[in-house]
């Protein structure tokens, strides 16, 4: 991963860097606050021996009292001197506990000796600092004494006085800010690099073109306001969204110039890619550049561009093939001028049967003859076969792939349903691309293909409020009928 990689990395997944970090900094405001507050008193002491009266006696009079001084850090810290300490102050604690709160160093090729003590109280540390080192003054004292009775060969001396400290030592609420910051910030580049490494969604261009074999021909916007109202009116709207289509209109009519396709299947992997409205308004844009168009529903399982284009339903596709009803019978011109569509009609109990069947390529046929274009919505390839039997007699497809949706393994498998019946792709297209950081944004699409409704008249044909996924939020009301 180089460098710009990772920073559109860190722009993509920027809310969780940047809420990890959040978490980072509460943890370290709340560490603080909960810490008992610690003050630390210090003292100082001196070790020397008797001056000598030659340059060599004073140089090993300084090395003596620097091997006593190693010596005198332990004692400092040790059980005795704490014993006599907590005897002297009356303190209500063990000669352990005191240990514990004393640490004593010394400065190296110096004789001093640094005391430091913590305690809660920044009074009692200061007088627990002070009374042991006077006390360390003493036990030296009777230590370094020879029994004799003669005079002590080293001498120690509080070279400084504790005073009362002012401020705690314990919490370092500026360290544990500026560490939890850091540990967040680092944790949450940690989690965004280890998220893209295990999302197997499709993002690039690269990698979508790669499971394809086929090149991009079309990228569609994330736009909210296709959730009132999937069809573009294209003859007053120059949006992102509406540029994107003319775009994937223009495209479409260079993929083959020798033999242009005409009959083109619109499908997706999964529901909730974008299928239906990419169909809708690439007829629709197609229908603006005043070539003959007609739409048609081939979700047999279900349709829905009856009620995205306010249409009858009750008549369509399922109804030429069964017999019921010629084809000049059931197409539907539009409310959007070139646009005719032939909705998918009542649904029957064997959509795969119909979509396989003769009559059904004689019907694609005869749409070719009468249409420049013949643009085909479809079930998703990986719930049911029958968006694959309409590829196959088609010219080829377009196959929808929803920008951080879509996953690696589904569309390969879609690509290869496609190739086992002999299909065309025709180029990849993504949808619901974001424009400017991750939108939050989501369609359902939750039904059943195995589950076929008993009773299709009675739908209601106003007008829908459908996903831009072309998957509309009705099902729910459907179903609840």
């Amino acid at each position: 991963m180089n460098l710009q990689s990772f920073l559109k990395l860190v722009r993509t997944r920027w809310v969780t860097v940047f809420v990890t970090t959040l978490i980072g900094l509460a943890a370290a405001s709340v560490i603080s606050l909960l810490t008992t507050p610690l003050y630390q008193a210090s003292t100082r002491l001196f070790v020397s021996t008797p001056a000598g009266e030659s340059l060599f006696d004073v140089y090993q009079g300084n090395l003596f009292s620097q091997q006593r001084v190693v010596s005198y850090t332990q004692l400092l810290m040790g059980q005795t001197l704490a014993q006599r300490t907590i005897d002297k102050l009356g303190l209500d604690m063990s000669a352990a506990d005191l240990q514990k709160h004393v640490t004593a160093t010394a400065k190296p090729d110096t004789v001093l000796i640094n005391v430091d003590v913590v305690d809660k109280s920044a009074v009692r540390a200061r007088d627990i600092a002070n009374t042991l080192s006077d006390e360390f003054v003493q036990f030296v004292g009777e230590l370094e004494t020879p029994t004799s009775g003669a005079k002590a060969e080293v001498r120690v001396i509080v070279e400084q006085h504790a005073s009362t400290p002012h401020s705690p030592v314990v919490p370092k609420t500026v360290r544990n800010i500026g560490l939890g910051l850091a540990a967040g910030l680092l944790l949450g580049l940690g989690l965004a690099v280890l998220h893209d490494v295990l999302d197997n969604t499709v993002k690039d261009r690269e990698v979508l073109e790669e499971l394809t074999h086929t090149g991009l021909v079309g990228s569609i916007p994330l736009d909210k306001h296709r959730a009132a109202e999937p069809a573009i009116s294209f003859e007053s709207d120059n949006s992102s969204i509406a540029e994107a289509f003319r775009k994937l209109r223009t495209n479409l009519q260079f993929l083959a110039v020798d033999h242009p396709p005409r009959v083109i299947v619109v499908a997706s992997s999964v529901p909730n890619e974008g299928k239906s409205t990419t169909a809708i308004n690439l007829a629709l844009a197609l229908a603006e550049a005043e070539h003959k168009v007609v739409l048609v529903d081939g979700d047999m399982r279900r349709p829905m561009l009856d009620k995205y284009l306010n249409l009858v339903g009750s008549a369509g596709f399922s109804t030429v093939l069964s017999g019921a009803a010629s084809l000049s019978d059931v197409l539907q011109k539009s409310e959007f001028p070139g646009l005719t569509v032939l909705t998918s009609g009542p649904i029957p109990p064997n959509p795969s049967e119909l979509l396989a069947s003769i009559a059904a390529k004689r019907l694609l046929a005869e749409l070719r003859e009468q249409f420049d274009y013949v643009i085909i919505d479809s079930s998703p390839l990986l719930a049911v076969t029958d968006a694959a039997l309409l590829a196959a007699g088609s010219d080829g497809v377009l196959l929808m792939t929803r920008f951080g949706s879509t996953k690696r393994e589904q569309l390969s498998h879609s690509v290869r349903s496609l190739t086992d019946v002999g299909a065309s792709v025709l180029g990849a297209v993504f949808t619901m691309v974001p424009s400017r950081g991750a939108a939050a944004y989501s369609y359902n699409y939750n039904y059943n293909y195995g589950d076929v409704p008993q009773d299709v008249k009675g739908r209601s044909h106003k007008k829908s409020t459908a996903g831009p996924a072309g998957e509309s939020i009705e099902a729910a009301n459907d179903s609840a009928r």
